[in-house]
């Protein structure tokens, strides 16, 4: 197969969470040991950190890698979803420019999945599991310094979770994937504290009176030691992740970097490269759709954050922004609950209800109905640059557009 070819085998012909929601969730780690035992347990061949969180573990391993970029480290990177190209998932700085993260080669993806192609088939292998295997014996083959592994889902039972890190990593605990992971911000903790590992240290980045027991909890049973971002005297980097969430984002970082410093054996990070790892994030990692602006006058931005936590801080930075109306373009998938969500959103601005370009996409209609019972009113889009379009015609110049409700949403953007 090509390029193109193993593209469609590996979004069409299997199962997997970021298409069909459950379908590919499964209860247990076998099936990602199996193909671990089958690929010769590459997850032991390189160093990783391991970020989990609700909201923010993107931005957090992006900040982390392209600290590790600016010391001249051969970094690896895995974070998911992509916005536009597969194979933004898993990206490396080569030893010749280690400033800067490429994605994987698309021969890279097609060889992989040409040689184990049967195994998955005959053993069921999920998207997500084929993609973490991917990536782990993409770094295994590249030997990078060091590799930093986002969470697809949760945690406990997420594929990535079969790793041994150098540190662990969890930014926040919100309501998101409740239908996976529980309905309670501590059953949700729970979930994500399955990433902690016996003597590994843990940094989380956010107090909360429900989550704080569950993670202490954890990290004792297992000899972690674990630290609190919001209780550490840190010096924080500019940056130019500036969207509205980023401040915690970036703290929750600097904390890491400021415990992996003090390990034993960990790569040495000076002083200078941390500041200029923290203001080059986007041009060494190349990571959008965060507060991403894409036009002025009017003002259009793409912002993938999508929960009650997220959301505040999105409309905050909104008002800030102009003194006139406010525009959203919105989409979500169809595994969330939305009732408390929209009751979040402005009264007095306009809206354009659109869906992704996937299975998993509620229909603009539905949202539409569900947006109005909560008093939000506006037309419905059979596709997201149709609801952008009709935003820019309706929108002043002083007026603000907001692209979001989903990641896919803004991947249609990009």
């Amino acid at each position: 197969m090509n390029y193109p070819e193993t593209l469609t085998w590996l979004f069409n012909q299997l199962p997997m969470y970021q298409r069909v929601g459950g379908a590919a969730y499964k209860a247990d780690l076998q099936a990602t040991l199996n193909l671990m035992a089958h690929l010769g347990n590459p997850e032991d061949s390189f160093k990783s950190i391991h970020v989990a969180g609700t909201n923010g573990k993107g931005s957090v391993s992006h900040a982390l890698a392209s600290v590790f970029m600016a010391n001249d480290y051969s970094t690896g990177l895995y974070t998911s979803p992509h916005l536009k190209d597969f194979r933004e998932r898993i990206k490396l700085s080569s030893k010749e420019d280690p400033r800067r993260g490429r994605m994987i080669s698309e021969e890279s993806v097609v060889d992989f999945i040409n040689e184990h192609r049967p195994w998955f088939e005959t053993n069921h292998i999920s998207f997500f599991e084929m993609t973490v295997g991917l990536a782990f014996e993409y770094f295994r083959r590249t030997r990078p310094d060091i590799a930093i592994i986002e969470v697809g889902m949760g945690g406990r039972l997420d594929s990535t979770n079969v790793l041994t890190p150098e540190l662990c990593v969890i930014t926040n605990i919100g309501h998101d994937h409740q239908k996976f992971l529980g309905d309670s911000l501590a059953q949700i903790a729970s979930e994500k504290a399955g990433i902690i590992k016996a003597g590994i240290p843990v940094i989380i980045g956010e107090k909360h009176f429900e989550t704080e027991p569950v993670f202490r909890a954890k990290a004792e049973e297992v000899g972690a030691p674990i630290y609190f971002a919001e209780e550490m005297d840190i010096d924080l980097p500019e940056s130019d992740l500036t969207g509205p969430y980023q401040h915690k984002n970036l703290r929750t970082a600097a904390a890491a970097i400021k415990v992996y410093r003090s390990l034993p054996g960990s790569l040495s990070i000076n002083d200078t490269d941390l500041a200029v790892g923290f203001t080059s994030v986007l041009p060494s990692t190349g990571l959008q759709g965060r507060w991403q602006v894409i036009q002025e006058n009017p003002k259009v931005i793409l912002d993938g954050g999508h929960n009650a936590e997220a959301l505040p801080y999105l409309l905050d930075r909104m008002k800030t922004e102009t003194p006139e109306m406010m525009h959203f373009v919105l989409g979500f998938v169809n595994d969330k609950d939305l009732g408390v969500l929209l009751n979040l959103y402005p009264k007095n601005a306009r809206y354009y209800f659109t869906r992704a370009d996937i299975p998993r996409a509620l229909p603009e209609n539905e949202l539409q109905d569900l947006a109005r019972s909560v008093g939000l009113t506006g037309q419905a889009f059979k596709t997201v640059r149709g609801a952008v379009e009709a935003a820019k015609k309706a929108a002043g110049t002083e007026d603000i557009i907001l692209v979001g409700g989903s990641f896919f949403v803004v991947a249609e953007m990009v």
